[in-house]
C-alpha cells in the first residue's frame, strides 16, 4: 500500500464515489482532507476478517474480492467483487466488532478510506453535509442487503415447500 496525493484525481472523479456524490465541491475538499487516498496492488488485502479497524473506503479505481473465512476447512468462500464507485467497510462507522469479510484487490485498486474518528469530526463541523455522507453509506449497505436477500431466495427456491413436507409425512405414514 502506498499513499497517494489527493490532487491526482480531480474533484470531478471524487465525486463519482458515493460518499462525495451531493457534496458541493468545497465539502470535497474538506472531506478529501480527512481521508488518505490510498494504492493497493493485486493480491493486497484492504481489509482483513476479525480486525477491528473502524474506517471505510471508496474506490476510484480497481476492484477488489469480498470473501469469509470458513470455520469447517480453514479456507475461503467468495463473496462478491466491488468496483470504482463502490464502499467497503461501511459497517465500521456504525458500530465497533469484528470485519466480517475480508477484502482483497483483484487488480491494483486506488481507494479513499477515512477513519470513523475523523468522518465524526467532519459531521461535527459540517452536520448537514455529514448527514448526506451517511445518507449514502446506509444506502450502499441496504443496497447489499437486497443483494444478500435475492441471493438467499435464488439459493432457497429449489429448497423442499411445506406442502412438500406434508406430503412426505403423508406418503411415509400412509
Amino acid at each position: 500500500m502506498i499513499e497517494l496525493h489527493s490532487h491526482e484525481y480531480s474533484i470531478d472523479d471524487i465525486k463519482t464515489l458515493l460518499p462525495f456524490r451531493f457534496l458541493e465541491d468545497q465539502r470535497v475538499l474538506n472531506l478529501l482532507e480527512l481521508s488518505e487516498v490510498l494504492r493497493f496492488e493485486e493480491g493486497e488485502m484492504i481489509i482483513e476478517q476479525g480486525d477491528l479497524n473502524q474506517s471505510f473506503c471508496s474506490i476510484l479505481k480497481g476492484s477488489v474480492k469480498v470473501t469469509v473465512n470458513r470455520s469447517s476447512d480453514g479456507g475461503e468462500s467468495y463473496v462478491s467483487t466491488l468496483g470504482k464507485g463502490d464502499i467497503l467497510g461501511e459497517a465500521g462507522m456504525f458500530i465497533k466488532v469484528p470485519r466480517t469479510a475480508n477484502i482483497i484487490c483483484a487488480e491494483e485498486t486506488d481507494v479513499v478510506m477515512i477513519t470513523r474518528d475523523k468522518m465524526l469530526n467532519f459531521i461535527k463541523v459540517f452536520p448537514r453535509d455529514g448527514n448526506k455522507v451517511l445518507m449514502m453509506i446506509i444506502f450502499s449497505l441496504l443496497r447489499k442487503l437486497k443483494a444478500a436477500n435475492q441471493e438467499i431466495a435464488f439459493e432457497r427456491k429449489d429448497d423442499a415447500t411445506q406442502d412438500d413436507i406434508d406430503a412426505l409425512v403423508k406418503d411415509l405414514l400412509g
